[in-house]
């Protein structure tokens, strides 16, 4: 019996595995991949562990990389919050990047679609220097870039820093360390026997 206190004990204080040192998204409001009618008055993030406003970094774009975070990040405790400004319908990327303890930075984005919103600008139209249009006809737009399309990053699926193997990892861990000890036990009594 006291082999297997110490067995635990010692399991107990061991170091934590990589899994257990990255910080990792657990959910968000709207869900990643939604499809909302409603613009929310902010987009929330939630996270395996407390996050450090000093170092986390979070970004709201909406189409055409259009800014539309209303304001300032709010933390709370493994929570933060950003006020959310909506545009044109469309997509809308959330992009956190926040360091983990080893500190390995974990990124990742979460995405959804505004299906109503403001209707996106007409290009303006103006006359060339020295023309003025006619009835009937349609000035020509001045030849502008084109604007930048979203992102195409893959979206970042929670839990990417595969935090539930390291539960398998310390399971089969104890199983081992209790196989060790029952045969260490056995040794210990074949050997007291005359």
């Amino acid at each position: 019996m006291p082999v297997l206190v110490g067995v635990a004990l010692g399991v107990a204080l061991l170091p934590a595995t990589p899994a257990f040192a990255h910080n990792s998204l657990t959910g968000s409001n709207p869900v990643n991949g939604a499809k909302v009618a409603t613009a929310p008055a902010k987009v929330e993030l939630r996270f395996l562990a407390k996050l450090d406003p000093e170092r986390t970094k979070i970004t709201v774009v909406g189409p055409d990389n259009v800014p539309a975070a209303g304001g300032a990040p709010a933390f709370s405790g493994s929570r933060v919050s950003v006020p959310f400004s909506p545009g044109a319908a469309g997509l809308y990327i959330v992009g956190y990047q926040l360091p983990s303890n080893d500190g390995h930075p974990v990124k990742g984005e979460v995405r959804f679609t505004l299906t109503t919103g403001t209707a996106a600008a007409p290009p303006s139209v103006t006359p060339t220097a020295g023309t003025t249009p006619t009835a009937g006809t349609t000035p020509t737009p001045s030849s502008s870039p084109a604007p930048a399309s979203p992102s195409t990053t893959p979206v970042a699926a929670a839990g990417t820093d595969d935090t539930g193997r390291g539960w398998l990892w310390a399971a089969g861990g104890l199983v081992l360390l209790a196989v060790l000890a029952a045969g260490l036990f056995l040794r210990r009594r074949r050997s007291a026997r005359p």
